[in-house]
């Protein structure tokens, strides 16, 4: 009973927190006030230390790792997310990826929380398939890089994005000059016109060198992100494959989860191979890396959702 209620407690905590640091963090986006960033950076060390304080009351109750159904597997995704969260503002000035994290974090901690049945959220011993010594290694790992990964690709669809609003800026001002253009033939005022061309060319320079940064950083960051997203993704297919023949007898059967976690690690293959080919830039890479998102969510939910395979043991106990 004591321990129920110390997880309530942390859960709720955190989750508070949580909501606290998205609000903050989106208005700073737009007006950078230091209070702000003082109280997301310490919200979130609170949140941080009650996601594991939830962490090590279950694995105290239940004597092993809680990722053994979906709730705790939600839970222990919010955990690397609000782990990822000061490691991305050692070398994040702009606050950018705290602004994805956090948002991240309280979503899934939302849907762990509020969207799972009662039941699922209490604790229960692990099936037989996982009591093993691979789960700690295995399904951490997944997790782990599953956060990391679903990272980039936000990095890579605020990336994505802003390739589609500057081809569609440089659109309308090409319409733009045009009309401009054929309206000084008319009224014959060029000097005027030169002067208002020069002064709108350096405030347009000046706008697209900001935007060439912030391009140029979300390139940098996805690209990192992913790569150490692949890296935990390989050793955990691999440690998979042979807890999977330990429990089953088989190092791949094409379980809907496997094959999904297959066609993931398959995706960011491609975008990283787009990335050291330097053939293929801008939007394509963006776009192959943004396809990961979608696709880690069918494998981590999609699966325990629909309740098929081997692996749909974490919805139905």
């Amino acid at each position: 009973m004591t321990y129920t209620r110390l997880e309530y407690i942390s859960v709720h905590i955190s989750f508070l927190m949580l909501f606290f640091v998205t609000l903050s963090n989106l208005i700073n986006l737009f007006y950078e006030v230091d209070k702000f960033d003082h109280f997301s950076k310490n919200s979130m060390k609170i949140a941080f230390l009650r996601t594991t304080g939830f962490t090590i009351i279950r694995c105290l109750q239940t004597r092993h790792l809680p990722i053994g159904n979906l709730y705790e597997s939600l839970m222990f995704l919010s955990w690397g997310f609000s782990l990822l969260y000061p490691i991305s503002n050692v070398g994040n000035k702009n606050g950018l990826s705290g602004a994805i994290l956090a948002p991240s974090a309280m979503l899934t901690h939302a849907f762990a929380t509020s969207s799972l049945p009662h039941k699922m959220q209490q604790s229960t011993l692990l099936v037989p398939a996982s009591q093993s010594h691979w789960l700690m290694m295995h399904v951490s790992t997944m997790s782990i890089s599953y956060a990391i990964s679903l990272c980039g690709s936000l990095l890579a669809i605020v990336l994505l994005s802003l390739f589609y609003a500057e081809r569609n800026s440089y659109f309308f001002l090409n319409l733009e000059h045009n009309s401009e253009k054929s309206i000084s033939r008319l009224n014959s005022c060029t000097n005027i016109k030169r002067q208002a061309d020069a002064q709108n060319s350096l405030y347009l320079l000046l706008l697209n060198s900001r935007k060439c940064q912030l391009i140029n950083y979300l390139d940098k960051w996805a690209y990192q992100t992913i790569s150490l997203g692949f890296s935990l993704l390989t050793i955990g297919l691999l440690s998979g494959a042979v807890w999977a023949n330990e429990a089953w007898g088989s190092y791949w059967s094409w379980d809907p989860k496997e094959t999904w976690a297959l066609v993931t690690r398959l995706i960011y293959a491609i975008y990283l191979h787009t990335k050291i080919n330097e053939k293929w830039m801008g939007e394509g890479p963006a776009a192959a890396a943004s396809m990961g998102f979608f696709l880690v969510w069918i494998r981590f939910l999609g699966v325990n959702l629909l309740g098929v395979g081997l692996h749909s043991y974490g919805w139905l106990v």
